[in-house]
C-alpha cells in the first residue's frame, strides 16, 4: 500500500514538471531575443510660442535640484554699440573779402608774373642813346608780352614822341611816362562794372561761357562770392551737364556763400536748367542769378549753336544782362580765336582773365579788349577762394612796372 501511494505522488510530481517545461517553452517561442528587442526612444521637443487662437501649454514642473546642481548664469556677452552717426551739418557760411582794392592786395602776385614787362621796358628806356635798335627791343618787348602789332605799334609811337619832347629822362619821369601811357593803353575809361544789379523784371542774369579747362566753373563760384561780399545775393545755374561732377563743384561754391544752386539730371538740357535757375530767382527774388555753361569746342558748331539757344531760353523771362567770357591768359593768341568764336554767337559784354599770375603775357588784356572792344573786367590770380579780383587800369599796370 505505501508503495502504490509513493508512486502516484511520484507520478503527480513528474507531470506537473512537464507541464510547467511545456509552458516556459511556449513563453519563449512567443518572445523575441533580447538583441531584436525594438528600443522605443522619445522624441525631443522643443517647446514652441502658441500661435493665434492656441491657449499656452501649461509649465511642466522640473523635479527639484539641489543648489550644488543649479547651474550659475553666465556673464552676460558684452556687445558694443555704435554711437548713431551724427547729423550732417551745414557747412558754415563763409564771408568773402570785400572786392574794393582786392587787386591792390594781389598785387604781388600779379607783379611776379609780369616783372619781365615792365623792368625790360623801364631798363630799354633808360638808355642813354634811343637808337633804332632799341625801338625795336622796345618792340619786341610788348609783342612777345601779347599785347598784339597794333598796340605796340601805337605805344612806340607815342613814347618816341613824348621821349624826344622830354629831352633828359630821370627814372622816376621814365617811370611815370611809362605808367601813363600803358594806363592810356590799358583803357583807363572802359565800364568795368559787372551789371549784377536786380531790376524791376527780376533778378540780373549772368552766363559764364568759355571752353573746357579754363577754369569757367571755378570762376563762376569764385563770381559768387565777389558778388555776396559787394552784398548780393546769388542763385546759381548748373547749366553744364556734360562735364562730370560739375554741378557738384558749383554747388560747392554756392554752399560756402549761402548761394542755393538749381541743377539737373547729368547730361540734361542745359538750356531748360538755366530756364528754371532764372525762374528759381525770380521767385525767390535774388539780386542775381549765374550760370555756368557747358565748356564749349570752339571749333564745334552744333555745340556752339546750342550755346546761343541756352541764351534764347533765358531771355524769355527777361534779357541777359551779362555774358562773361573766361579765357585762359597762359593760352595767349590762341584765346583770341577762341574769343571771336564766341562773340559770334552770343554778345560778349565783358572777359575774365584766368591764371595771369601764371604768364608773363600780361600784354593779352590790351589785345584780347581791341579784338572784341569789351573790357576785361575781372582777372585770376590765384587758385584761392578771394583770388578773382575787379580788374583796376591803375593797380595793373603798377604792378607790371613794379615799385
Amino acid at each position: 500500500m505505501e508503495y502504490v501511494i509513493l508512486a502516484v505522488v511520484i507520478a503527480v510530481v513528474a507531470i506537473g514538471a512537464i507541464a510547467g517545461l511545456v509552458v516556459s517553452g511556449r513563453r519563449r517561442q512567443q518572445l523575441p531575443p533580447k538583441s531584436q528587442a525594438p528600443v522605443i526612444t522619445a522624441p525631443k521637443t522643443t517647446p514652441q510660442e502658441p500661435q493665434v487662437g492656441e491657449e499656452a501649454a501649461p509649465p511642466t514642473e522640473e523635479p527639484r535640484r539641489t543648489v550644488e546642481e543649479v547651474p550659475l548664469p553666465e556673464a552676460p556677452e558684452v556687445v558694443e554699440v555704435e554711437a548713431p552717426a551724427e547729423a550732417e551739418v551745414a557747412p558754415a557760411i563763409e564771408v568773402p573779402e570785400p572786392t574794393a582794392g582786392r587787386l591792390v592786395r594781389l598785387r604781388s602776385r600779379l607783379s611776379r608774373s609780369q616783372n619781365s614787362l615792365g623792368k625790360g621796358l623801364l631798363a630799354l628806356l633808360s638808355r642813354e642813346h634811343l637808337d633804332e635798335d632799341t625801338w625795336e627791343e622796345i618792340e619786341d618787348t610788348l609783342l612777345t608780352a601779347d599785347v598784339g602789332v597794333a598796340p605796340t605799334q601805337e605805344l612806340v609811337e607815342r613814347l618816341r614822341t613824348r621821349v624826344k619832347v622830354l629831352g633828359t629822362r630821370t627814372p622816376d619821369e621814365l617811370r611815370a611816362l611809362l605808367r601813363e601811357e600803358l594806363v592810356e593803353l590799358v583803357g583807363k575809361d572802359a565800364d568795368r562794372t559787372v551789371r549784377s544789379t536786380k531790376h524791376e523784371e527780376g533778378p540780373a542774369v549772368v552766363l559764364v561761357v568759355g571752353v573746357n579747362g579754363v577754369g569757367k566753373t571755378t570762376t563762376t563760384g569764385k563770381l559768387a562770392r565777389v558778388l555776396v561780399a559787394d552784398g548780393r545775393t546769388v542763385v546759381l545755374g548748373a547749366a553744364d551737364t556734360f562735364r562730370a561732377a560739375a554741378a557738384d563743384q558749383l554747388q560747392t561754391w554756392g554752399e560756402r556763400v549761402g548761394a542755393r544752386t538749381v541743377r539737373g539730371p547729368e547730361g540734361g538740357d542745359p538750356a531748360s536748367i538755366a530756364f528754371d535757375a532764372v525762374k528759381e530767382g525770380i521767385a525767390e527774388g535774388v539780386d542775381t542769378v549765374l550760370i555756368d555753361t557747358a565748356g564749349r569746342l570752339h571749333t564745334k558748331t552744333g555745340l556752339m549753336d546750342e550755346l546761343g539757344k541756352v541764351k534764347r531760353v533765358v531771355e524769355k523771362h527777361g534779357p541777359v544782362d551779362e555774358v562773361l567770357l573766361v579765357l585762359d591768359a597762359t593760352t595767349g593768341q590762341n584765346g583770341l580765336i577762341q574769343a571771336r568764336v564766341f562773340a559770334e554767337v552770343v554778345d560778349i559784354s565783358g572777359i575774365v582773365l584766368t591764371k595771369l599770375d601764371g604768364t608773363a603775357k600780361g600784354g593779352i588784356v590790351v589785345a584780347v579788349q581791341r579784338e572784341l572792344g569789351v573790357p576785361v573786367k575781372l582777372i585770376g590770380l590765384g587758385e584761392g577762394a578771394d583770388d578773382l579780383a575787379p580788374f583796376e587800369p591803375g593797380a595793373f599796370v603798377d604792378a607790371l612796372i613794379g615799385d
